[in-house]
């Protein structure tokens, strides 16, 4: 019997939830540091009591009507008692304000202010006590005054101390610090406003870094030439650049290191040209991470610098994100990204990442790119759930199925073939990809249930010179067909937009080639303009008219159009490109326009209208004259397997034209409103 129940008790102990004991310790480890936070607060409070009491002692004996040693007077209290309640009235504000929260090693002004208040309210209150207590009659008038005094040079001095050693500033004093431990490091000149030259030193000098010495700054405003931020000078303005280089040399303080404080873009009086002699002096043009790659160094006190970029001087003033309606839309969801391995698909997986997506998808048929961006999301993010699907959109079944696997909230299509040249002689592939895909990928969507699928597009939509915008033209009209044409609560978008600089096959890698080649630099067309927004830029507006779509209660299909600003020339950027190589022995060749090139692009066809959707963010108000069905597709598919490349190109002009009503289509005449 006594076997049977030690069977039944180690059979209870064998029933016991699994991770019971886990769960155990885990809060015993939470109650452990929830002591240790408590204690070190209390260590705070502590203090500055010690630290009030210390300054009423120091208040009390040099009071000039003191009573003999201090000791007050008889029926009166006695100095240990008034500085024991000084000390308690302290700690109680020093309580109310949660001073036991503020570290010392970041105090700042506004603490000082806090620290006054509490010093002020301290000794009133003490003065109401001990005058209902015995009158005050073994208080020292002057003691009043000089107590609260003592009191905020004593709870400041200590906290600046504090700082100071955390921030290493007390080495400039230390003995042991040579001239050649200054000199050391490579030289480096601050170019920016004072208030990010003053973070990016108190960085430097917190995380004890070493790498560059800097000599100077360069500001932004000339009524501030000749003041110093933490010891650095500020010599000149950025519109006096050049002379400031001078005065450098001259002073043998020749920098080997420039960093840009802000983007490149935005300082008024930088030129390529300037750049350009810089970099052939052996110069490093280096700026801090941008905000999006901010989030990748959450855990680094002072962020890496990089060095800038062609794309840095085309930059615009920054977009102001609603990152509260884009976490909205990301944070914790199933996201997928077709041509996840492309220039703004993988762009796209970075943001949605960094905005804590519960699951991306990554998905592309190109193994190699497909194998980078998994890489890196996973290396990046390592928080984040990476699945991988190598699969061609144009493969319907198979890509159904993987949508019905993952069953995504949310799709971002981005794969598409996007050479102008390369689609021109090959319009049957980019039909399949472009067309065909795009229709694919917003069927699986419609049956994995999907809340939100979001098109990728272009420019060369707008009145298509081209195959590839004609295709995407049609890839436009595949959105507001399926929006049409179902029930479904998925919900459809496109989100249309110019050229991307940096991205593969663009201009930019191709010029920077040539470059590096000696030249020639080739350019279509002296009048050739273009517009032109980095990648980051441009995933970020496709998230931001995301979030915007997501937020109303519109059933409809979306177009949305992000603002450009202005087109750029061509001709313009390769010269500064040339520049900015410092190189002065390239020439540019002007090789004249390819097959279905135009000078200037446009945002907008003459059949449309934009309305302002959200910053930066335009939604487009379309009247297409034909909705796409199936019956298009498959005739689109069978003109694609038998027909020859004048066949296809002639099939994708015609549609189009019956989207755009420039001529009567045979599929159903129903008016399709992509608006208010």
């Amino acid at each position: 019997m006594s076997v049977g129940r030690g069977k039944s008790s180690a059979r209870q102990v064998s029933l016991a939830p699994s991770g019971w004991g886990s769960k155990v310790g885990n809060q015993n480890v939470s109650g452990v540091r929830r002591m240790e936070r408590m204690a070190v607060r209390a260590q705070t409070v502590v203090f500055d009591a010690l630290l009030a009491a210390l300054a009423f002692a120091i208040a009390f004996f040099v009071a000039p009507t003191q009573p003999e040693l201090g000791f007050g007077q008889a029926g009166a209290l006695n100095f240990f008692q008034l500085a024991a309640l000084y000390a308690s009235i302290a700690a109680v504000f020093s309580l109310v304000f949660r001073r036991e929260l503020s570290p010392w090693r970041y105090v700042s002004i506004p603490d000082a202010l806090v620290l006054a208040r509490s010093s002020l309210l301290t000794v009133g209150i003490f003065l109401l006590a001990v005058f209902v207590l015995d009158r005050a009659a073994g208080l020292p008038r002057s003691t009043l005054v000089m107590a609260p005094l003592f009191q905020m040079v004593t709870a400041m001095g200590v906290r600046i101390m504090r700082r100071a050693l955390h921030e290493h500033a007390l080495e400039s004093f230390s003995p042991l610090k040579t001239i050649s431990d200054r000199t050391q490091a490579p030289s480096l000149l601050l170019i920016g406003p004072p208030s990010l030259a003053d973070t990016y030193l108190r960085d430097a000098a917190r995380s004890h870094d070493r790498s560059y010495t800097p000599v100077g700054i360069i500001g932004t405003d000339r009524r501030d030439v000749g003041a110093q931020v933490r010891g650095v000078c500020i010599i000149e303005a950025i519109d006096r650049l050049d002379e400031a280089l001078t005065d450098l040399r001259r002073w043998n303080r020749y920098p080997r290191a420039v960093l840009f404080l802000e983007e490149p873009g935005k300082l008024k009086g930088l030129t390529a040209d300037l750049l350009g002699r810089l970099k052939s002096d052996g110069v490093r043009l280096l700026r801090l991470p941008s905000i999006v790659e901010l989030s990748q160094h959450d855990g680094l006190t002072l962020l890496p610098m990089r060095d800038i970029n062609i794309e840095e001087l085309l930059a615009r003033e920054p977009i102001e994100l609603d990152r509260r309606a884009i976490a909205h839309l990301i944070q914790g969801r199933r996201i997928l990204v077709t041509g996840a391995g492309g220039s703004i698909g993988a762009e796209l997986c970075r943001q949605v990442a960094t905005f804590g997506c519960g699951q991306l998808t990554v998905l592309d048929a190109s193994e190699t790119a497909l194998f980078e961006i998994e890489r890196e999301i996973r290396e990046t993010f390592p928080h984040i759930v990476v699945k991988s699907v190598l699969c061609d959109v144009r493969n319907a079944q198979r890509l159904t199925a993987a949508f019905e696997r993952e069953r995504p909230h949310l799709v971002f299509h981005a794969a598409a073939l996007k050479h102008v040249s390369m689609v021109e002689r090959h319009p049957t592939e980019g039909l399949l990809t472009n067309v065909i895909g795009t229709w694919n990928v917003a069927e699986a969507s419609k049956a994995c249930g999907a809340r939100q699928m979001v098109l990728i597009s272009t420019d060369k939509a707008v009145d298509p010179t081209n195959v590839m915008g004609a295709t995407k033209r049609l890839a436009e009209a595949v959105i507001h067909a399926q929006q049409a044409a179902t029930n479904s609560d998925t919900r459809f978008s496109a989100v249309r937009f110019g050229n991307v600089l940096g991205s593969n096959g663009s201009v930019v890698p191709i010029f920077k080639s040539q470059i590096e080649r000696g030249g020639p630099v080739t350019v279509t067309h002296p009048e050739m303009t273009r517009f032109f927004m980095t990648i980051p830029e441009a995933a970020q507006l496709v998230l931001h008219a995301t979030a915007a779509c997501h937020e109303d209660e519109r059933r409809d299909s979306r177009l949305f159009l992000l603002e450009m600003g202005e087109p750029v020339s061509i001709m313009d950027l390769a010269r500064q490109m040339i520049a900015l190589s410092g190189r002065r022995d390239i020439d540019i060749e002007i090789t004249g326009l390819r097959p279905g090139e135009k000078l200037t692009e446009a945002l907008l066809d003459e059949t449309e209208t934009s309305l302002p959707a959200a910053p930066k963010v335009m939604e487009v108000v379309s009247n297409s004259a034909v909705r796409l069905t199936p019956g298009h597709m498959e005739a689109l598919a069978d003109v694609a397997e038998t027909g020859g490349s004048d066949e296809v190109r002639r099939s994708l002009f015609d549609l189009v034209a019956q989207v755009r009503g420039e001529k009567p289509g045979a599929a159903p005449n129903l008016r399709v409103v992509t608006g208010a």
